[in-house]
């Protein structure tokens, strides 16, 4: 099984844009989520070595974690407005696992 979620632009460096790509990937038999760069460039564009899998039986532990995060905990210094809330969920990911 592969589903791709999403990707979140991330920025470009000397001509290769970069995106953090979340899908749901099946690797050795076993489904996950996978949060990985995804680059693009002239020479390679694809996933990087950059990354991480969440096992898909740690999911709900991940998404419990994630969700405790306060936008004031991660707030950047240097923003000049304030974020805005479009619901409750900060982050963006749905009760069934989605973003």
């Amino acid at each position: 099984m592969e589903k791709e979620i999403g990707k979140i632009p991330k920025g470009e460096y000397q001509g290769t844009k970069t995106e953090i790509a979340i899908n749901i990937k099946e690797f050795n038999g076993r489904t996950g989520i996978d949060i990985r760069e995804f680059t693009q460039s002239e020479t390679y564009t694809g996933p990087t070595k950059k990354g991480l899998r969440i096992p898909a039986a740690k999911f709900e532990e991940f998404k419990i974690l994630i969700n405790s995060i306060k936008p004031e905990d991660i707030q950047d210094s240097t923003q000049t407005e304030e974020p805005t809330q479009t619901n409750s969920d900060e982050s963006g990911i749905s009760d069934d696992g989605l973003m």
